[in-house]
């Protein structure tokens, strides 16, 4: 079955063409500046061809026309015809209370998506837009929506709730969700492949370190605790977001600098993290060169950016009341063995000791502990689109069976 997986931004499309179950990648590529000028499509095929068209891009549908001449183009082409796209798997970022896992796409669940939009603004119409786009393009394909915020509905609800008034989480669904839901689910189950023991009796903490970054603690199989909220702006600090923020400071600063909600949400969201505190960069590429360097703030941005994780590693290893396997994944958890080393050094105490000659490891999937480490600490690269393919798979195969 072949499946193209969409991941839709405000202005961008990232799709791949999966074969599966092979989970064989055909083409991988991203529609760039949609509605913006400079508009361009990127597409890598499997047997290394590549190209680049630039031109104008209006809107998502036109975005994906693009995509789908390039898939069946004579030169650049990896299917001949669309009668060989049997699905489409949609990443949809906020799925509120309604799901709990991936689901088929219907009238009623684009209705439930819209919904979430206020949960998720710069997100939700942006998937939106790409599965009434593939509707409107190939109306007999099958699609299927698979959330961010599903894999963290196990969470208990003294994990997920909010010290604020509870009329107001029935009101409004004011509570933790919790994003990066595939990435977490994804290498915490491979990294109990990867080491041969059994998913369902492990205490794991997963790391995914990006230019967003989150944490989970998943015991057990399920996830009990992670550190993104209501919105992606909760948790770690990350390239542009503020993460865990005294509501009291972004209060004080309103009344200070006499800004309101909209400039407010923009401060913490894209001028804050790693940008906000090194004043250089929101790459932590550049953060790390300038800190290596000795300028102090990015040295200071990089000791805040470790340390919180540091603290999130402690508050999950007591919340299940231990802790198994440690995982880095995301570009900067599986490149970066500077922050890798950090994060672990004198976590002696609760039996993390790396191998440095190990952890020089980048971008694939290793065992980067000490022999003598009694917690397995391991980098496992990402695959957020083959969650998504598999899940699409399984779903679309359950329904022809009905």
């Amino acid at each position: 079955m072949k499946i193209i997986v969409l991941n839709c931004g405000s202005s961008s499309i990232k799709y791949q063409l999966i074969d599966m179950p092979k989970g064989k990648v055909n083409a991988i590529g991203v529609v760039e500046k949609i509605g913006l000028h400079g508009s361009f499509i990127k597409n890598e095929r499997s047997d290394g061809d590549k190209v680049k068209l630039e031109g104008e891009i209006v809107d998502h549908q036109m975005g994906i026309e693009y995509v789908l001449g390039i898939l069946i183009s004579e030169k650049h082409g990896s299917i001949k015809s669309f009668d060989e796209i049997d699905a489409v798997g949609h990443r949809v970022v906020h799925g509120g209370e309604s799901f709990h896992s991936s689901v088929a796409i219907t009238d009623e669940v684009v209705k439930i998506i819209e919904d979430c939009i206020d949960l998720a603004p710069l997100h939700n119409p942006a998937n939106l837009k790409g599965i009434n786009a593939m509707k409107e393009l190939m109306p007999n394909v099958p699609q299927v929506a698979v959330f961010d915020t599903a894999y963290h509905q196990t969470m208990p609800p003294h994990a997920y709730v909010y010290a604020i008034p509870y009329s107001l989480y029935k009101k409004y669904s004011i509570r933790r969700y919790g994003f990066h839901g595939t990435s977490h689910r994804y290498i915490s189950q491979r990294a109990c492949e990867f080491l041969g023991v059994d998913f369902k009796k492990q205490k794991i903490i997963t790391i995914h370190l990006g230019n967003g970054a989150s944490m989970a603690a998943i015991m057990n199989g399920k996830s009990v605790d992670t550190s993104m909220g209501l919105t992606p702006v909760e948790g770690l600090i990350m390239g542009t977001r503020s993460g865990d923020l005294d509501l009291g400071v972004l209060t004080y600063i309103m009344r200070k600098e006499q800004i309101g909600i909209t400039t407010a949400n923009t401060l913490i969201n894209k001028f804050s993290g790693m940008l906000g505190v090194s004043g250089i960069s929101s790459d932590m590429r550049e953060v790390e060169e300038a800190a290596e360097k000795g300028e102090d703030q990015a040295v200071l941005a990089m000791d805040m950016y470790n340390y919180r994780i540091r603290k999130y590693i402690g508050a999950y290893t007591a919340a299940m009341n231990g802790l198994d396997i440690l995982v880095f994944a995301g570009g900067v958890g599986e490149n970066s063995q500077i922050v890798r080393s950090a994060v672990c050094n004198d976590l002696g105490f609760f039996g993390i000791e790396l191998d440095d000659e190990k952890n020089k490891v980048r971008a694939k999937e290793a065992l980067i502990c000490s022999s003598k480490s009694k917690v397995n600490v391991i980098v496992i690269p990402t695959n957020e689109e083959l969650v998504i393919a598999q899940d699409t798979l399984r779903i679309v195969s359950e329904k022809k069976k009905l």
